[in-house]
Order: C-alpha cells, then structure tokens, then sequence
C-alpha cells in the first residue's frame, strides 16, 4: 500500500476530515489532500505529528519500506512492538521489551543473553544455541556496538 492510501485509510478510521487532520499537523487542507492524491508526502516533522495522531510508527505511514529490527536484541519490530519514548513518540530503533519509557531494560549483554537463551529455548533451538546466536547477533547491532 503506498502512502497516499496509508494516509487516507488511517484518516478516516479516526473519522477525520481533511480540515481536522490539517489542523492537528499544522497544514493547510490542500497538503492533506496532495498526500492523499500522491503529490506530495509529509516532511519529516509532520510524519512525526502524525505517527502521534494515528499511534503508528513512520514506517507504517510510509508503507513500510524496510523491515526495521531491534538495535538491542535483533527482534523483528512492528507497530505492536515498537518502543515508545516518554513522549509518546515512537522509538523505531528499539522493541518495547528493550526499551521502555527513555529506559533501557538490559544494561549489558549477558543479561540479555541469560535471558533469551532461557526464554526462548524449544524444541528447534536449545538454550546453547540460542546463546551462541545472540553471542554473534548482539555486537552486530547498534546498542552494543
């Protein structure tokens, strides 16, 4: 779905109209049309307006056009996992397991290693596997680096 259809779905799901979309994001009625029509797409600080408003990430408003993963811990994100700052806002760079609040839940990576090697051993990864996956994964991503 692109952009343009993220926008006018999301709008009318809230029972917004153009006028009262425009007014929450300090546009004009016109731009909200241009995006609904494909002329144009929010700048940056009006994408952030309205992940706000529609309590989803930029991502979503945009079509997701790439698969974002937690910086700490390698999960896959989306909108049901993402983290949230204290704000409000989201935090695409994080899952809500990670970081919550302005807070980060592990403060070094052998606890989050005990963890995920206790929690999510299985029948297809036992627990030393898992170890040995995070050990690899976690020094890749941005929060360990």
């Amino acid at each position: 779905m692109e952009t343009k259809e993220i926008i006018f779905n999301l709008r009318t799901k809230c029972g917004l109209s153009q006028d009262e979309l425009a007014e929450k994001v300090y546009v004009t009625r016109q731009a909200v049309s241009r995006w609904e029509n494909g002329e144009t797409i929010p700048n940056t600080e009006t994408l952030k307006l309205l992940s706000k408003i529609f309590d989803v990430s930029i991502n979503t408003i945009l079509g997701s056009p790439r698969q974002l993963i937690c910086q700490c811990c390698g999960m896959p994100l989306d909108d049901f996992n993402i983290s949230k700052e204290v704000d409000g806002t989201w935090n695409e760079d994080y899952c809500k397991w990670c970081y919550e609040n302005g807070k980060f839940t592990y403060s070094n990576m052998d606890d989050l290693i005990a963890y995920c090697s206790e929690n999510m051993s299985n029948e297809s990864f036992s627990s030393e596997e898992i170890r040995a996956y995070m050990k690899r994964l976690l020094p890749t991503l941005n929060h360990w680096k």
